[in-house]
């Protein structure tokens, strides 16, 4: 019984000898050897949107495709979140709920086209993953502590 436990201690002992500390590791990300532009259409109608004149009408529908499309992109990048419920009683359908959610935050898109088509206002958005990581890496790269002498 006495070898057991010493070989189980001996084994513990080696196995975290092993493990490494990452706490002294740096780790540096690589590029892809490419990266991909994603596209995203708002659409917002010019008629119901709010104010007096048409030129603000106009100048609400810009700004409500502009944030459809980021909803857009927001989709493509992090996903929708899709909640249901359903309810059946007395083998009827008695109530159906469907909600959709989207989280995210956007870096580095750019509106390729904004214009009016017809009754709608259309804003056309591009995200290059390559603009992205320039962004990602400017904000995470490693920062020099500079030595302050005081006189």
């Amino acid at each position: 019984m006495k070898s057991f436990i010493f070989a189980a201690f001996t084994a513990s002992l080696l196995l975290t000898g092993c493990a490494s500390n990452d706490k002294y590791v740096q780790w540096e990300t690589e590029a892809p050897e490419q990266f991909p532009k994603l596209t995203a259409i708002g659409y917002a109608p010019l008629d119901t949107q709010p104010g007096n004149e048409q030129s603000q009408k106009v100048l609400m529908a810009m700004q409500a495709s502009k944030i459809a499309a980021y909803r857009e992109l927001a989709e493509q990048v992090y996903g929708q979140q899709i909640d249901a419920n359903s309810q059946v009683n007395e083998w009827l359908l008695s109530s159906d709920t469907i909600s959709a959610n989207v989280s995210g935050m956007i870096k580095g898109a750019k509106v390729v086209k904004s214009y009016p088509a017809g009754d709608m206002y259309v804003t056309e958005l591009e995200l290059d993953f390559a603009q992205v990581w320039n962004l990602y890496q400017q904000q995470n790269r490693p920062r020099k502590i500079k030595d302050v002498t005081y006189f």
